[in-house]
């Protein structure tokens, strides 16, 4: 990591754990969490939030040095924070980190599958790999995690609250069809087993954030970034700060009669606003009547 990369992440950490929050200290006193995902991102503001209202938090993703540097600065705040390398998309390696939590930090209270990626493309120029691999890790990745917690709080017999970070699925969003399809699938998965899993007293609920700045709209191209400010009546991206406080209240006690429920936090995006991640095609401009498709 470059001297310029290294200030900028350390910059947001700090900016991240000072962040004001509604949240009383000590919430999660006691508990242990896992957040998937959390070496970066969305997962990487909650699990320094979850650590703040001090919770003993497991950080896991593919990239063992970006977990380290985020396990690293919480405890140097004196946060409790474990980061484990695992491949959600890798069944065997699920198991294991399971089991290594088992081991080492007991029975959690709240998983927060925020593990995925996508990349923007043209749906008709997908390849059969590319397709795959985005549904591996959003919708197959996510359920190895979902079942793994089940049967973690099955055999613990203690209740359980997951989180699945998924993304607005309603309309749509132009150049990311792989995630959408992936998506859509973990909130119907939701919706299910949040009824099979209700004997067992764990809560399974989505929350779907909208455009969030952060690193990961770098992968964007410049021509749709552009455009950014047209993705919801509030004319703005959402912050990470303001996801994480979304997810903690539905991995707290605060979300205690919620299940099965997506909670949207896109600034208005599903009532107004359109977001391409692709450069949008002129066919959709107000000076593009293409006469050659009208009644005329």
């Amino acid at each position: 990591m470059s001297d310029a990369a290294a200030a900028s992440e350390a910059s947001t950490l700090r900016s991240l754990w000072t962040a004001p929050t509604v949240y009383r200290d000590g919430l999660f006193a006691g508990a242990n969490v896992l957040v998937s995902g959390g070496g970066t991102g969305i997962g990487r503001a909650i699990a320094l939030l979850l650590a703040r209202l001090g919770a003993q938090v497991v950080v896991c993703g593919r990239t063992q040095d970006k977990l380290d540097r985020v396990a690293a600065f919480a405890q140097e705040q004196g946060a409790r924070m474990l980061p484990v390398a695992a491949n959600v998309r890798e069944p065997e390696q699920v198991k294991s980190l399971f089991a290594r939590i088992e081991a080492e930090c007991g029975t959690l209270a709240a998983v927060v599958n925020n593990a995925g990626g996508q990349f923007p493309q043209a749906a008709i120029d997908y390849s059969v790999k590319g397709w795959n691999a985005v549904v591996d890790t959003n919708l197959n990745g996510t359920w190895h995690m979902m079942q793994a917690a089940a049967r973690h709080w099955r055999a613990a017999e203690a209740p359980g609250a997951m989180v699945n970070v998924v993304a607005v699925v309603e309309r749509g969003m132009p150049g990311i069809a792989h995630s959408m399809a992936a998506r859509a699938g973990v909130i119907g998965a939701t919706r299910t087993v949040a009824v099979e899993w209700a004997p067992l007293g764990i809560r399974v609920n989505c929350i779907a954030p909208g455009l969030i700045a952060s690193e990961g709209l770098d992968v964007y191209p410049e021509a749709a970034r552009r455009q950014f400010h047209r993705a919801n009546p509030l004319r703005r991206p959402g912050t990470l700060g303001e996801i994480a406080e979304a997810a903690v209240f539905l991995a707290g006690p605060s979300s205690s009669f919620m299940t099965g429920e997506v909670m949207t936090v896109d600034g208005g995006g599903r009532l107004w606003g359109e977001l391409w991640t692709i450069e949008r095609p002129s066919y959709f401009d107000d000076n593009d009547p293409h006469p050659e498709n009208s009644d005329g």
